[in-house]
């Protein structure tokens, strides 16, 4: 492929966005695709909107843009949460990397790879692709230099940038947890491995053992049970072998009421019930067939967080099989079933030998494929993330085939961070790796990151519901995902090096890679710590702070509900934790992983009915 012909497929790329650009500013006006484009904000306040005619609903605007642009960091942080900060961070991260990246690889590297090879140069337009790239460059050739120069100035320019954000997203971490409403999970410990006794339930051995050894912060404890459906079912087809056992040792005799051949006393069976009442019927906590269920698994519940930190990182026995302690998960996060299984670690032999030369040789002449990849599929992606296709024709379907206009069925949704994040950091990997060997991918680039950024930012403030928050949580996965892409790009870059014959380029890239590699260790003991694990003196001031407040014995009696295995079958739901009247007092509320953001809004599964303790 010549550079005309890439000219041309970016043009038509760039075309079609304006078109899906413009098409989504004109949807958007509609009265009848509000609840695809602002379901969010429907979610908040339900209005009525009118289907009234105006010229200005048919004409292109950028008006979305400029909300996107002219928000504040403090208006998504009320919005979407820490993690769609956090999130835009990222985006905002790789366009200054990458701003850097482009000035000195367009204006320094490029050159020296358009004039690497003494040969006929045609017309700039009619040139190759690859006379663009690395490969261009002859081999022992003195300018090679000029690529290691901007591999040093990339590197380090990350490095910082990098230490900075971290920094920053440190801090808004520790304001996050100090300022949320007061968690479950920061009072719970999951223990494991509770050894099995013949002559206690393993209910009296956490009671007991948690009761001697740290009796002063000990609250109570909840049991796990087995409780899958293959066990209900093997637990029926006990009973049905019992009552059919009971059947074949029974004698016809006489009686009044005789049988239909023998005149024996007839038999009455005791029906079970249906399969599904069987799998999924409720139990109660104070049945005793419960105690033979018990795994040996426990939610611990401790009287502060500090107390519950301590427990979850100190071993608490010689054995370190046996009292396994960790801090437990967010209540929506439990799956019960798994508790007594919570993993067996998969080892990949990995062979690093033939890497660099692998890469070296490959990534140059793959350079063209990849510019046309962030073309088709990196802004292909955020135009169809704008227009979503899915929820139109779905809003179109609803209202146009089911006649149903009052109360659309599209609902809200929320944040898809599983699939962004890791193309976000997709498209960090090629431009990191491909910057100084093929440096006209930048640009294309660049523009991704740009539309990405207003894009993420409309979606963030119109349409996704925050339902799930971490605290920014991910941030550490980014870090070390970048410092990946940064060491690869040094191990490809000596590489080349190497096959070009520029021995002392590719020894001064050694160095490169230990001090990114040192930052990245400094980086993880200095920041990494954080958000891993809950910082002491945040949880003992926010311990402090709700004593002096009196919510301690209402954050009590919330934990039972809060990790309710079996709910009882009554219809009585367990109150909400009314705000008390103290300075900060937004903090009387407990909150799960859904609606953690939301100010005095109670997660919907902490409202569950009260599950009676075993060991009261």
């Amino acid at each position: 492929m010549n550079l005309s012909a890439l000219l041309t497929s970016a043009g038509i790329n760039i075309a079609l966005c304006v078109v899906l650009l413009s098409l989504y500013s004109i949807l958007r006006k509609q009265p009848s695709n509000i609840n695809v484009y602002f379901g969010r904000r429907l979610a908040q306040v339900r209005s009525i909107h009118d289907d009234f005619f105006c010229f200005d609903r048919f004409v292109p605007s950028p008006s979305w843009i400029v909300k996107a642009w002219e928000t504040s960091e403090e208006d998504i942080l009320a919005t979407g949460g820490l993690d769609a900060v956090v999130f835009l961070r990222i985006v905002v991260f790789s366009i200054r990397i990458f701003s850097i990246g482009a000035i000195i690889c367009i204006f320094l590297v490029l050159p020296v790879n358009y004039f690497g090879q003494e040969m006929q140069h045609k017309l700039i337009p009619s040139e190759s692709l690859e006379v663009f790239t690395i490969g261009n460059v002859k081999e022992g050739s003195k300018w090679l230099w000029a690529h290691c120069v901007a591999l040093y100035v990339i590197s380090c320019s990350a490095c910082v940038l990098l230490y900075f954000e971290y920094k920053s997203i440190t801090d808004m971490r520790l304001a996050h947890i100090t300022g949320s409403p007061p968690n479950p999970s920061h009072f719970t410990v999951l223990v494991r491995g509770i050894p099995w006794s013949s002559e206690e339930s393993y209910s009296d051995q956490v009671r007991k053992f948690f009761t001697n050894y740290h009796a002063s912060s000990y609250l109570s404890h909840q049991m796990v049970y087995q409780s899958g459906t293959i066990q209900k079912l093997m637990n029926d087809a006990a009973k049905m072998y019992r009552v059919l056992k009971f059947t074949a040792n029974e004698h016809c005799g006489p009686s009044l009421i005789r049988c239909g051949l023998c005149g024996g006393t007839p038999i009455s069976f005791k029906m079970l019930s249906s399969e599904s009442e069987s799998v999924n019927r409720r139990n109660n906590f104070g049945n005793l067939e419960l105690r033979g269920k018990e795994c040996a698994a426990a939610l611990v519940f401790f009287r502060t967080r500090y107390a519950a930190v301590v427990a979850s990182q100190v071993p608490q026995s010689s054995h370190p099989m046996l009292w396994v302690t960790n801090l437990a998960p967010e209540p929506h996060d439990i799956y019960w079933k798994n508790l007594s299984t919570v993993l067996k670690n998969l080892v990949l032999d990995l062979k690093m030998r033939d890497v660099p030369t692998l890469f070296a040789r490959a990534v140059p002449i793959q350079g063209t494929f990849f510019m046309t990849y962030v073309m088709t599929s990196g802004w292909a992606s955020l135009s169809s993330e704008l227009m979503q296709p899915f929820g139109l024709l779905w809003n179109w379907f609803d209202t146009v085939i089911l006649r149903n206009k009052d109360n659309p069925s599209y609902g809200t949704l929320s944040f898809p961070y599983h699939t962004e994040i890791p193309r976000v950091l997709l498209f960090g990997l090629l431009g990191f790796t491909c910057s100084i060997l093929a440096p006209l991918i930048l640009p294309f680039l660049l523009v991704y990151f740009f539309l990405a950024y207003l894009v993420y930012r409309n979606q963030i403030l119109n349409v996704y519901m925050t339902k799930y928050e971490s605290g920014g949580k991910f941030w550490p996965i980014v870090h070390n995902t970048t410092i990946f892409s940064l060491v690869l790009t040094q191990i490809i870059a000596m590489g080349v090096f190497g096959l070009k014959e520029s021995t002392v380029a590719s020894g001064f890239t050694i160095p490169l890679i230990i001090f990114t590699l040192l930052f990245n260790e400094y980086c993880r003991k200095r920041f990494h710590p954080i958000f891993k694990n809950n910082v002491a003196q945040v949880l003992i001031e926010m311990d402090q702070l709700d004593e002096q407040c009196g919510r301690m014995g209402e954050i009590y009696r919330l934990l039972h509900s809060a990790y309710c295995q079996f709910p009882s079958t009554s219809d009585d739901s367990f109150k909400a934790v009314h705000q008390n009247n103290c300075e900060n007092g937004d903090g009387g509320r407990l909150h799960g992983s859904e609606g953690g953001t939301r100010p005095g809004l109670i997660g919907e599964r902490l409202t569950e009915t009260l599950c009676l303790e075993s060991g009261k």
